[in-house]
């Protein structure tokens, strides 16, 4: 039995995996579909209710993304948010015109709690607010139900019609109670019975795997240690036991033990872990190279020519197995005719090789759920909490060449780093090394010395997309640059990235 289905319709909002997420927090499955799906396509999909994204056009602009008119009379439960009220009084007789006054960021708003959208809420909530267009006519049929001291329609419903509308953004945190009101817009008036868990994907998933796989092929995983692909090799191990080869490429470029306890973890379980030491191969390749572009190709190429040789030694394979999920799919334009951008989960069967299908267990989940599936599978928090880590590992984070000292001294220095972290109470989404290419004179005992500065980074953010510096206190970073200058030979200063991004980028390569 498929789960309940919330569709959310995008418009070009930025908001749109998390208006998805928040729907899956309450219990229930929720995809992502462009704006202009076909009716024939909704219905094939029987959703209990669908959502309008948010998007930076004006409706009444004439190439602003539009949707079939006959949405709103499928009887489907509808809900707008702000480009998404504005499209449905626009394409249901109402009128949109830019604000007198914008409104931006928090906003108090005067709602009435006889609506089952408001159930359980105040008669006053703070929400966000980020609009320059208004609805100026409510279309026949329905009334105002929120208003703030600018935006007179700032939330409106059509009973009848099941048909309900906000200007503000219920999905984000600026909006203390915006979960409270997507669960009654899910639960009050599609009627949604929250039967989507980790566990029923898990078992869902066994099934499928095994249908599409048999019972006597086995599959192959190019197994990173990120945690989609763990969670990817534990699901698979679980589905297939012993036909599940995992092919673990350590290319010298991990953190410190992070290939051991990659090893350590999986194999103990019930599938072929084949570990390919290659960092002479791969240092080699690297020698004198110092641009970051060329670093990762490099890396790359290398990465795909060691598996590709390691999964020859196992004959022909028919499945190859990857970490897809969901943000991928959604990133890569696979759910949408608009290629946003590529991604290396999403470009399909490798061109040279034999496998003839993909396996995408993950596929249509977002990262919190594939950790909680993690868990749920049995894998340590070591894995399933593990930091985003980029593919070309610490040669990006080695400014200039790349060498086994280097990366020694790096790896030494991001342990201690991370260790502090770990065990202060500070929040903290990323947090690293870089080993810079600067050398400069320091004083240790009576001697001078010429070496490496180690400079650290922590962020905090909710989409990696944009971040700001973490404010560490300066007694925890104290501690933390004595430790490295008195722990790890090579290293006599240590400095701080205090950068955002813009105008930098999380990683320093």
């Amino acid at each position: 039995m498929e789960n309940q289905l919330v569709l959310v319709l995008d418009f070009g909002g930025q908001y749109k995996q998390l208006i998805a997420r928040r729907v899956r927090e309450w219990g229930v499955y929720s995809a992502i579909e462009p704006g202009n799906i076909s009716i024939e396509r909704i219905r094939e999909l029987a959703p209990i209710g669908i959502i309008l994204t948010g998007g930076p056009n004006s409706v009444y602009e004439p190439d602003a993304p539009r949707c079939d008119p006959k949405l709103f009379d499928l009887g489907i439960p509808i809900l707008g948010i702000c480009y998404g009220m504005q499209l449905m009084c626009h394409m249901t007789g109402g009128e949109v015109t830019p604000c007198s006054v914008s409104e931006y960021g928090q906003i108090s708003v005067s709602v009435d709690t006889g609506s089952a959208l408001f159930e359980g809420l105040g008669n006053t909530e703070t929400a966000l607010m980020s609009h320059t267009d208004r609805v100026s006519k409510l279309p026949w049929g329905f009334e105002r139900i929120a208003q703030t001291a600018d935006c007179e329609n700032a939330a409106i419903q059509n009973v009848s019609r099941k048909l309900y509308a906000v200007q503000f953004h219920p999905e984000v945190e600026h909006t203390p109670n915006g979960k409270k009101l997507l669960y009654n817009f899910i639960y009050n008036i599609c009627g949604a019975k929250g039967d989507y868990t980790m566990k029923d994907f898990i078992e869902k998933q066994i099934e499928a795997v095994r249908t599409q796989v048999g019972e006597n092929e086995k599959v192959m995983l190019a197994l990173s240690g990120g945690v989609d692909s763990s969670v990817c090799a534990a699901l698979l191990s679980k589905a297939l036991p012993g036909r599940l080869i995992c092919i673990f490429v350590d290319h010298g470029l991990m953190r410190k033990d992070e290939g051991n306890q990659i090893e350590a973890v999986f194999s103990k379980r019930d599938l072929i872990f084949d570990r390919v030491n290659a960092e002479e191969r791969f240092l080699s390749k690297l020698s004198g190279v110092t641009d970051p572009e060329r670093k990762r190709k490099i890396i790359g190429a290398e990465f795909i020519q060691v598996f590709e040789e390691e999964a020859k030694k196992y004959g022909k394979i028919r499945f190859l197995a990857q970490g897809t999920i969901y943000p991928d799919v959604i990133e890569s334009g696979a759910y949408n005719s608009a290629n946003i951008k590529s991604h290396h989960n999403v470009g399909g069967l490798p061109e040279n090789m034999d496998f003839k299908e993909l396996v995408e267990p993950l596929r249509s989940l977002f990262k919190d759920e594939v950790r909680a599936v993690g868990y749920q599978l049995g894998l340590p928090a070591s894995i399933v909490e593990r930091q985003p880590f980029p593919g070309p590992g610490l040669a990006i984070r080695v400014i200039g060449d790349v060498t086994k000292e280097k990366l020694d001294i790096l790896r030494e220095a991001d342990a201690i780093f991370r260790e502090e972290i770990d065990n202060s109470n500070e929040k903290v989404q990323q947090y690293f090394a870089v080993l810079t290419g600067l050398r400069s004179v320091g004083v240790m005992g009576d001697g001078r010395t010429y070496d490496y500065t180690i400079a650290l980074r922590a962020v905090n953010t909710t989409d990696f997309m944009t971040c700001e510096y973490a404010k560490l206190p300066h007694e925890l970073l104290g501690k933390i640059s004595s430790r490295i200058a008195n722990e790890v030979n090579g290293v006599n200063r240590v400095v701080y990235d205090i950068t955002g991004k813009p105008p930098a980028t999380i990683e320093w390569e």
